[in-house]
């Protein structure tokens, strides 16, 4: 057996024999460290082609849930100023077309859709009792445009907007800022 080295000696087997036993061997040992290096450069290719193609897919799903999101909120910040929903099919159904302002594009056969027989009587009550309002023209003003008008008015006259909103087309964005003022 041999015996145990000393420090000296494995110091000098480290600095001089192994660069030469590295040398010799390098020959043989160098064409399978080149296929190991590329097959871990092809492998760390392919997974991170998977991950960005993983990434996209998870990006575009966050997208597509965050604009919905900002779609919905936008919606509500909307139905909340009067500009959608509600309120617009409130003014059409408020709207009467008469013979003489139907298109003339409808044709011969095109007849006007008349009134009920209480519309009228009941949009003269309308207009007589929302002349009375602190808001002038409030019947022919969207909510968004009530909203802001809303502020400076005093508690009498916010009360009697909210009897008349309620009674009439019952605008819920309306309604709740008026809650909110009295409130205060």
């Amino acid at each position: 057996m041999t015996d145990p080295k000393t420090p000296a000696e494995q110091a000098v087997e480290m600095i001089i024999y192994a660069p030469i036993g590295f040398a010799l061997e390098a020959r043989k040992l160098l064409p399978t460290f080149v296929d190991r290096g590329r097959q871990q450069v092809q492998m760390a290719r392919m997974i991170g082609k998977f991950a960005v193609g993983q990434g996209q897919i998870e990006a575009g799903k966050r997208l597509s849930r965050a604009q919905t999101q900002a779609q919905r909120q936008a919606n509500a910040i909307l139905g909340e100023l009067g500009l959608t929903g509600d309120d617009h099919a409130a003014d059409k159904r408020d709207t009467v077309i008469s013979p003489a302002s139907s298109p003339s594009s409808a044709g011969p056969d095109h007849v006007a859709p008349s009134p009920t027989p209480g519309t009228a009587v009941q949009r003269e009550q309308a207009s007589a009792a929302s002349s009375e309002l602190a808001i002038a023209e409030y019947d022919s003003l969207a909510a968004s445009q009530v909203i802001p008008r809303l502020n400076g008015l005093g508690a009498d006259e916010l009360e009697a907007l909210r009897v008349y909103e309620s009674g009439h087309r019952g605008r819920k964005t309306i309604l709740g800022r008026i809650a909110q003022l009295q409130g205060e």
